[in-house]
């Protein structure tokens, strides 16, 4: 059995000046959500809501805004792979027979300036990491430092230039001009992305993903429930994977600590589910959190051999016209990466795409879309999308 993605649905992210309030957010996107799949709240069985700023229970908070229907409600906190990790529970839901219809929604409201520690009296879940990290420019973004230090060592181990880099960042722009949703969507080039404000290692302003605001929403089914309401059925789940760390995330790769491996053991169990190959996926959505992990993910979701990532932007293969087409949403990097609204932001977009109805930033053709989401501390979840339509 296959899950129907029923439905989808999100708001056009915010900085956190101009946002609403996250059970605001959350409400209309599950609205959106549920218009899009042509039912009502009381048909679905059970709903999961991923966030990370939030008190406990925010996602009964958020539904209330579109009816409070006594059904279960699960609330999911994984950091930034909290609106994936709802989405793997909404279809664990769905192929255990619990459910014929679920809702899934991720929402956030993000404080202005950087991801800091939220509670100083009690251990940081990411203290095995920070304990890795060294104490270089201790002043800088740990977010920033992690995924620098990952891209220097990358730097290092190809013998590449951080131009490459820029390149991701100027890509993302480019593609976000065509989505209204994105927050950022002027064009920069090399330079000046090269010539923002440094943050740590090769990264600078302009290759970190901005703290935004938003929520997104998608309806999963059954293919009887959906063909007995006459719904869409023609976009669907057809493999995922959820992962974590091992002791070789520790072991002193800093491109390991930042999910690298995770990432590669959740594609490659996609990849044999589904029974296809990385050559077979047109259309990617990457957590593009910063440059560097984009580059980092082209490999670890092996869409380009280990150590030919420089090549594969300097030849196009990673936009339109090349081999697949990352983050045509303009990635977290245009966008902005509201935390617990990201994969579903993903999901969205893929399922758009695959749907044939993603406007300017369509990918011909595509039938299949991978999409991958990344936590420290950690989680990686990577889903891959089928279409029926030929």
């Amino acid at each position: 059995m296959s899950v129907v993605v029923a439905g989808v649905g999100m708001i056009p992210f915010a900085t956190p000046r101009t946002s609403g309030t996250y059970h605001e957010m959350g409400a209309e996107a599950a609205r959106r959500a549920l218009a899009d799949a042509g039912i009502g709240i009381a048909d679905v069985a059970q709903a999961y809501a991923g966030y990370v700023y939030a008190d406990s229970a925010a996602g009964q908070t958020a539904l209330y805004g579109v009816g409070p229907t006594g059904i279960p409600v699960v609330n999911v906190n994984n950091w930034c792979a909290s609106g994936s990790t709802a989405l793997w529970l909404g279809r664990q839901a769905i192929l255990s027979g619990a459910a014929e219809c679920v809702l899934v929604l991720g929402f956030e409201q993000m404080a202005r300036g950087a991801i800091a520690p939220t509670y100083l009296d009690r251990p940081d879940a990411l203290w095995r990491f920070t304990e890795l990290l060294g104490d270089e420019e201790p002043e800088a973004p740990v977010a920033a430092r992690f995924f620098g230090a990952a891209g220097q060592a990358y730097l290092d181990r190809y013998d590449a230039e951080a131009t490459l880099f820029a390149e991701v960042a100027v890509k993302a722009r480019r593609h976000a001009r065509a989505n209204p949703a994105a927050v950022f969507r002027d064009p920069v080039t090399v330079e000046e992305v090269l010539g923002s404000p440094h943050v740590f290692g090769p990264l600078t302003r302009l290759q970190c993903c901005p703290p935004t605001c938003g929520a997104a929403a998608a309806v999963l089914c059954t293919e009887d429930f959906a063909r007995r309401r006459g719904l869409d059925g023609s976009v669907r789940i057809r493999a995922q994977a959820m992962t974590s760390d091992r002791a070789d995330s520790f072991e002193g790769d800093a491109m390991a600590l930042v999910g690298a491996g995770i990432a590669r053991r959740a594609a490659d169990a996609v990849y044999e589910e589904a029974g296809v190959s990385p050559e077979d996926i047109p259309v990617a959505e990457l957590h593009d959190c910063f440059t560097a992990n984009e580059v980092i993910s082209y490999e670890a979701l092996r869409l380009t051999r280990e150590g030919t990532a420089a090549q594969f932007v300097r030849d196009g293969q990673n936009t339109y016209g090349g081999r697949v087409v990352t983050n045509p949403s303009g990635g977290l990097l245009s966008k902005g990466h509201p935390l617990g609204a990201t994969g579903l932001a993903q999901c969205t977009e893929l399922v758009q795409q695959l749907r044939g109805r993603a406007g300017e930033r369509q990918v011909e053709g595509a039938t299949l879309a991978l999409q991958h989401n990344l936590g420290l501390g950690s989680a990686c979840v990577v889903t891959l999308y089928e279409s029926l339509r030929r």
